[in-house]
């Protein structure tokens, strides 16, 4: 059994030390702990400090792609190293390491395939009123659309087994850890949660910045489209339906003035409900073609999922991967099947994919 805990990384050197001296070696259940790091274009000695501090295997992007992007590169390396588990923290402490062992405990279990790290938010006394409140409430969007029931949804501090990084495909170019979640509960992968510590960061976060304005914005706003692209029916036509409700009641305030015998002067909202109408036909007919095309964005999930496994059998090598020694000794391509989620064991079943 092999854990690889992944860090994606931008400009990173003065962080980094002390996040990786706080990484085991050693876990309970894997005979082996390999740590990767996934540069993002980092312009300063990130790789020169990570190798510095003992780490094995090095993604290098070609240049600042984002955290999303960085995510599915680890993910993806990970699994063709050969992980049978894959943790991903952050390079800047703020999750304490020592919680991995009750992170992968669910998977080794085998009663889930992914565990996300709850910080327990209302507890977290760094964290300003405000930030807890959307955190709070992108969390309760998340769950809603996902029909999982984590509670911090936003963590970064979460462990993959095999099959469920198999599954994980990321577009949004923001954050990959709503998408995910919502991702794992629509095909179907046991999602757990357990609760974690979480430090304080003296350095703004280099995800949202120091504006706590910007921060609700862009949350707000990747939590909307995250929502509107998993669950199109649902959004378009609850907006459908508010906008049929506002043409109902302006005909319904025609009508009063029609039965008075004033209707000639109040034409304009007879002009305005119609309006208004159309709209709400239109974005009904928006959610119906949404709901298709969500249908069909599963069907290439799935299709991706069996490319990966296809790429796993025939030992492609990782993109823009480096060794994290100087040795320059490529990785040893992965086995020649596909190994189990939790066990090690040959999946048989994809030689016929």
């Amino acid at each position: 059994m092999k854990l690889i805990i992944q860090i994606p990384c931008l400009n990173e050197e003065e962080q980094l030390p002390a996040t990786l001296a706080d990484l085991p070696r050693m876990v309970a259940g894997f005979d082996e702990v390999e740590w990767l790091i996934i540069d993002d274009g980092s312009t300063d000695r990130t790789i020169d400090v990570a190798r510095a501090n003992g780490v094995d295997h090095v993604v290098r992007l070609t240049n600042n792609k984002g955290l999303a992007a960085a995510f599915q590169a680890g993910v993806d390396a990970s699994l063709k190293l050969g992980a049978d588990v894959i943790v991903n923290t952050d390079a800047d402490n703020q999750y304490d390491a020592r919680d991995i062992p009750r992170l992968v405990e669910p998977i080794l279990r085998g009663q889930a395939d992914l565990v996300v790290g709850d910080r327990v938010i209302g507890s977290v006394e760094h964290f300003s009123p405000l930030k807890k409140r959307l955190q709070h409430f992108g969390s309760a969007v998340v769950r809603r659309a996902s029909g999982t029931d984590v509670p911090d949804t936003t963590s970064g501090f979460r462990a993959y087994n095999r099959e469920a990084a198999l599954q994980v495909t990321v577009v949004s170019k923001y954050t990959y850890t709503l998408e995910s979640v919502i991702q794992a509960g629509k095909m179907l992968v046991a999602v757990d949660h357990t609760p974690i510590r979480a430090r304080k960061v003296d350095r703004p976060s280099r995800l949202f910045g120091s504006s706590m304005w910007g921060y609700v914005r862009r949350n707000a706003l990747a939590i909307f489209r995250i929502y509107a692209m998993y669950e199109p029916l649902r959004v378009f036509m609850t907006a459908a339906i508010i906008i049929g409700l506002v043409a109902a009641a302006i005909w319904a305030r025609y009508l009063i003035y029609l039965i008075d015998g004033q209707g000639s002067g109040h034409l304009q909202s007879v002009i305005v409900g119609a309006v208004l109408v159309i709209a709400a036909v239109q974005l009904a007919a928006l959610g119906v073609m949404g709901d298709i095309l969500a249908g069909m964005r599963t069907l290439q999930q799935r299709t991706l999922e069996r490319v990966r496994r296809v790429e796993l059998q025939l030992g492609v090598q990782p993109s823009h991967y480096e060794p994290g020694t100087d040795s320059g000794v490529a990785p040893e391509p992965t086995a020649g099947v596909d190994a189990g989620p939790a066990t090690g064991k040959p999946d048989r079943e994809t030689v016929g994919l």
